[in-house]
């Protein structure tokens, strides 16, 4: 019996997408009000899914309270409140700090970390009608 197990987190955060060879027009025309050159926040919802077979004797496929501190360590302590285009240790300098680009990178600094189970889905919400998803491929 596979089973799949999602948490939520929280976490806000500001950026800008810009490419450095294109002047403010074409910037502007791709990215719209995300290029803004005094950058933008948003309150991002990140849903991380594990999949596995639930222990017999807990009933878990992981303990949701390890699964959590995990999430906050090494994702949204990082994240939450920061310039994903600056302060962000994981995010690499000149990558677009895109919601599709943060999905990957979330996956990246989670999966090594995932015990007795394994990571299925990293879903990331920018807004509420524009989420990006990520399943390991």
């Amino acid at each position: 019996m596979l089973l799949y197990l999602t948490r939520r987190e929280r976490f806000n955060a500001a950026h800008k997408l810009w490419v450095e060879e294109w002047g403010e027009e074409q910037n502007k025309a791709v990215f719209g009000k995300c290029s803004n050159k005094n950058w933008h926040g948003h309150n991002y919802d990140l849903f991380v899914t594990v999949k596995g077979q639930p222990d017999p004797m807990t009933g878990f496929v992981m303990d949701v309270k390890k699964l959590s501190g995990l999430i906050k360590r090494e994702v949204t302590d990082k994240l939450d409140h920061s310039n994903l285009n600056m302060d962000v240790d994981f995010i690499p300098r000149g990558l677009q700090p895109t919601t599709e680009n943060l999905a990957y990178l979330i996956w990246k600094q989670l999966e090594p970390h995932i015990e007795g189970c394994r990571l299925h889905c990293i879903k990331l919400y920018e807004t509420e009608n524009i989420f990006a998803e990520y399943y390991g491929e």
